[in-house]
């Protein structure tokens, strides 16, 4: 297609060494070597990703907003700390796979000392972060580099911007069996749903796309099957106003749709690897 090939930069943002795609047509990918963490998707003139303006940037915490890598370990479902490691570490810059289309950016962090100390397993994480016109793919592989085999969960944490969160619904989850956080309870979801205040919920992963509805312009929210749920979090007022990294309204404008494993942990044998992703597609509203 002319002018999807995109140019390749680096710059810092907010201090932090980035990585950035860009299209003729305007589209961009911002991509920070601390958690290999996408903070800025840019499609049709509009940022597409939620980013908190409170988030700190010193290199050790872990950025609120943009697609946080949750690995090995969702949330506080374990003995790691909150959502694993590997968000809070810097990744490496690789060359693209053969695989790869040129408009990837791949990202890898192994194992060393440090994550040994915590989680034994001998691993290399790969984030392969895909740019085409309004559309954006985030792939994680996991590979068994070790002689035994280890379990993880995990999640694309996504953040995705919206212009008001009352006036923006998801479908595409009707049917599928939903545990409510919240409430501790099991149900079936609404073809629609529509958050009305704090919502955290897990979602049996749908086979078919979800689509964000936004009067400012919606997306199409795709997992691949390697993902066994979907979480949609939004911590609402009460929520933000616990969070020192979150301004008082964020909530208002930002709403997870993660690709996530967050019951059944994935059992990677040695010298075997798992790959999941996530594709994001600018649609009407």
């Amino acid at each position: 297609m002319q002018g999807s090939l995109a140019t390749r930069s680096e710059e810092l943002f907010h201090g932090q060494p980035c990585y950035r795609l860009t299209l003729a047509n305007g589209d961009s990918v911002l991509v920070a070597q601390h958690g290999a963490h996408v903070v800025s998707w840019v499609s049709g003139g509009r940022e597409r990703l939620f980013l908190s303006p409170n988030t700190v940037w010193d290199g050790r915490a872990a950025i609120r907003g943009g697609i946080p890598v949750c690995f090995p370990q969702f949330n506080q479902r374990g003995d790691l700390p909150k959502h694993g490691f590997v968000r809070n570490r810097p990744w490496a810059l690789l060359a693209a796979e053969p695989s790869d289309s040129p408009n990837t950016l791949c990202f890898g962090f192994s194992a060393n000392d440090s994550t040994r100390a915590i989680w034994p397993a001998e691993f290399e994480a790969r984030l392969h972060v895909d740019l085409q016109p309004g559309q954006l793919c985030v792939t994680l592989e996991v590979r068994n580099l070790g002689t035994q085999a280890f379990s993880f969960t995990g999640a694309l944490h996504s953040y995705l911007a919206v212009s008001d969160i009352g006036q923006v619904r998801l479908s595409g989850l009707g049917g599928q069996k939903e545990w409510d956080a919240l409430a501790d309870t099991h149900q079936t979801a609404l073809e629609s749903l529509q958050c009305t205040g704090p919502f955290d919920r897990v979602y049996s992963a749908p086979h078919a796309p979800m689509h964000l509805h936004d009067p400012q312009g919606g997306l199409e929210i795709s997992n691949s099957e390697g993902w066994a749920d979907c979480v949609v979090w939004n911590p609402g007022a009460a929520g933000c106003a616990g969070m020192a990294d979150m301004t008082p309204d964020a909530f208002t404008h930002m709403l997870c749709v993660e690709a996530a494993q967050v019951f059944q942990p994935i059992t990677v044998a040695p010298g075997a690897q798992w790959s999941g992703s996530q594709v994001l597609r600018a649609v009407g509203a």
